[in-house]
């Protein structure tokens, strides 16, 4: 695959449609720890750096695109990111007004995470590696690698 620096290096890029994309950026960098890579306009896009490899792009509301509604119940997606400590992630982002869908929990397959929705109601899971759990320990088939 070939290289372009106009674009995130991820496989998978989520486009999250926000109602003001500086807010947003703003937002996302303060609560979440996100960094801002690319700027498309003012208040068009931008794309931003999760991790080392992570990537996600903000992207206003126009035409058809819209945020989620929370008021109107249900989500439509959540967002999982790896951290290397969901716990301090996750007070960061409380700290920031993020609300607490869950809070840090383990899990038997081997991951402790917590679910947390952003200021326009996109929802983001971040998980942490607590331990190496083969899939069959908890009920999981493995069908392929």
């Amino acid at each position: 695959m070939l290289s372009n620096r106009s674009i995130p290096h991820s496989t998978v890029i989520p486009v999250l449609v926000y109602p003001d994309v500086r807010a947003a950026v703003a937002w996302l960098t303060a609560a979440f720890g996100f960094a801002e890579r690319v700027r498309i306009g003012e208040d068009h896009r931008s794309q931003m750096r999760i991790g080392a490899d992570g990537a996600v792009i903000i992207a206003d509301a126009h035409g058809e695109r819209r945020p989620p509604s929370p008021t109107q119940g249900g989500h439509t997606h959540v967002i999982k990111v790896r951290v290397e400590d969901v716990d301090a992630r996750f007070e960061q982002a409380r700290a920031h007004g993020a609300r607490v869908v869950e809070e840090p929990t383990e899990y038997p397959y081997g991951e402790r995470q917590c679910t947390l929705e952003d200021l326009a109601g996109h929802r983001w899971e971040f998980t942490q590696t607590v331990r190496d759990v083969a899939p069959s320990e908890w009920g999981g088939i493995t069908v392929g690698e």
